[in-house]
């Protein structure tokens, strides 16, 4: 199967040539490795503020809040710019904001105001909303429709790749090598307290400010290249879509549901999974993970003696290395399947992993929270994919409903991280009621009607 898209099933708009799609494809492809790494840091921050700032683990997981926040108040109207400007204008704004987020992470820690991190955050979300919207639907339309389930899974191989990163820099460039708690800084002095807090929460300017400038890169790259428009002139044609009209199909209200709940699942797993590992098995840990930090420090040339949670952050690091090969996998047996039968092995298979977790304890349950990630790999987009396939003109707003769902980030785990008071086994009850509604949309719940796939206009 061809790794570029195919141009023969692409309707351009009036003067467009077919050369610029290659090269389309691979910058659009590299916005899945680039907003990969602002999602995996967020369980760094997460575990760094609960010291850098004085909080709690629910205070400190209203940083998804923000974040996924930011996706429902943009995702909308990045589908309306993206229908009147067209997908590139939409892209170039998305890393305006992206970057300018990311930046603005250097005076947050500089004033180490609670608000102000959050209100970067919230920006680069608006910015990734913006991406996110366009890429994901761009890439599906750029070639034959019956393959683009694949085509979008394999370029969300790329996010896989990428998001490893974020717990690597966390254990490395975040997590500091002394591990300190509330109750040790509590015992010290206030001023020594105080220069520890400082201390971890200037930690993360040197991250965001590397990725503030990558996207600054990247947003060039983008404004000197030709973008070929996609299905332009029908949009106009069919002028306004009612928003709510777009809910007469089954599987897209179905799907936007599903997305919802899997990017909460996926949102409580990242952000808390150094809380669980701790809280399950501080002392002990998975040989495959341990051999997999080994590797790291030797070719870094970082110390091998490090803290329990830059111990725990490796595992997470290792644990995205089996979402990355869940992705690979899911890809190549898309080629043999249908999408639905893969996503709903998936499912399935990341509905065991969390019940073992939950019934074992100890490394057997870091163990089975880490395949957790391996399962969840091709349901963002293969959900995306099925809940926006046939829909022709309402494409781009469907892409933006689906998009907007991923609310389900910001609200949910703030629902495990209310429910960690009563023990890690409880939180762990969000992703599996989560896993087992995609279950049935990968079953059931992606199928289209007939009627309402004529009354939308294929592009």
């Amino acid at each position: 199967m061809p790794l570029g898209p195919v141009t023969d099933n692409v309707k351009l708009k009036s003067g467009e040539k077919t050369g610029n799609f290659g090269l389309a494809f691979a910058l659009v492809t590299s916005l899945f490795f680039l907003w990969g790494l602002a999602n995996s840091l967020n369980g760094s921050l997460i575990k760094q503020f609960q010291i850098a700032l004085d909080l709690d683990r629910f205070q400190a997981g209203i940083v998804d809040f923000a974040f996924y926040l930011g996706y429902f108040f943009m995702a909308l109207p990045a589908g309306y710019v993206m229908r009147k400007f067209g997908y590139k204008r939409g892209i170039l704004l998305g890393l305006i904001l992206y970057g300018g987020g990311a930046f603005l992470f250097y005076p947050a820690a500089e004033v180490r105001v609670y608000s102000f991190f959050l209100f970067a955050l919230f920006t680069m979300a608006c910015g990734i909303a913006f991406l996110e919207t366009a890429a994901n639907l761009y890439v599906t339309v750029l070639g034959d429709p019956a393959k683009s389930e694949w085509r979008l899974n394999f370029s969300q191989s790329f996010n896989g790749i990428s998001i490893i990163l974020g717990p690597i820099i966390g254990a490395l460039f975040i997590f500091s090598k002394t591990e300190y708690t509330p109750e040790m800084l509590s015992a010290m002095p206030a001023a020594q307290a105080e220069a520890i807090r400082v201390e971890e929460a200037l930690s993360v300017q040197g991250p965001y400010l590397t990725i503030g400038l990558i996207i600054a890169f990247v947003t060039v790259l983008f404004a000197i290249t030709k973008m070929p428009e996609v299905g332009a002139e029908e949009e106009q044609a069919a002028g306004n879509i009612p928003i709510t009209s777009l809910f007469r199909h089954r599987h897209l209200t179905l799907g936007i549901i599903a997305q919802f709940v899997n990017v909460g699942a996926q949102a409580t797993l990242w952000g808390y999974f150094v809380d669980l590992k701790l809280d399950l098995s501080r002392e002990g840990h998975w040989a495959l993970a341990e051999g997999y930090m080994n590797i790291i420090n030797s070719l870094t040339g970082s110390p091998t003696e490090l803290s329990p949670t830059q111990i725990a952050g490796f595992h997470a690091s290792f644990a995205l290395v089996l979402f990355m090969l869940g992705r690979f996998v899911g890809t190549s047996l898309m080629t043999r399947m249908r999408p639905n039968m893969v996503l709903t092995i998936y499912s399935a298979g990341a509905v065991a992993m969390v019940l073992l977790a939950m019934l074992a304890g100890g490394v057997t349950a870091v163990i089975a929270l880490s395949f957790t990630y391996f399962f969840q790999s091709i349901m963002f987009p293969t959900i995306f994919a099925l809940a926006t396939k046939g829909l022709g003109v309402e494409s781009k707003l469907a892409s933006s409903l689906v998009i907007m769902s991923i609310v389900g980030g910001a609200l949910l785990p703030l629902v495990a991280g209310a429910l960690f008071a009563s023990g890690p086994k409880y939180a762990l009850l969000v992703p599996l009621v989560c896993f087992a509604y995609i279950v049935f949309y990968a079953a059931q719940g992606y199928r289209t009607r007939v009627a309402d796939v004529e009354r939308a206009p294929i592009v």
